[in-house]
């Protein structure tokens, strides 16, 4: 198989929608990844382009994805690289979007709490108090404000 693996760092830039679908559920959202130089002139680090890019990621990842992820959350995303063209409108666009075999939050940029769900646990998308629960608003209340990753097994 030839197919074109990547790794890219950047944040969320849409909520996570998840959908449950024949072939198991999904999580699509848009990521936005802006390149950074150093400036020696200046000494200081200067933002260039931002690339976007639609992030599919499938069952358990999905489900964990949609229950661990907001908008602007910094990411590490890997996965199959995909670029289709379409015409809309009379004219010719391309898309660039990753299939996710793998997320998780960029470490460098904070904290996260991991959380590994057993094996029977209902799954986090099936669970709607899992994020509030973890972030220590449910009734059920941690005192952390940090989210909690769930992975099924």
């Amino acid at each position: 198989m030839n197919d074109t693996m990547v790794t890219v760092v950047g944040n969320v830039a849409t909520s996570v929608d998840y959908r449950d679908t024949v072939t198991g559920g999904v999580a699509k959202f848009r990521f936005a990844v802006t390149a950074r130089r150093w400036d020696r002139e200046r000494a200081n680090w200067v933002d260039g382009h931002t690339s976007f890019y639609t992030v599919s990621a499938w069952r358990s990842l999905g489900a964990n994805l949609a229950a661990s992820v907001a908008v602007g959350d910094p990411l590490v995303v890997h996965g199959r690289l995909r670029v289709r063209e379409e015409e809309r409108d009379g004219q010719r666009r391309t898309f660039v979007d990753i299939d996710a075999s793998a997320v998780g939050h960029d470490l460098t940029r904070g904290t996260s709490a991991f959380r590994r769900v057993l094996k029977g646990e209902p799954r986090a998308a099936e669970r709607p108090d899992a994020v509030r629960e973890a972030a220590g608003d449910g009734e059920a209340g941690g005192a952390g404000a940090e989210r909690a990753v769930e992975l099924v097994l």
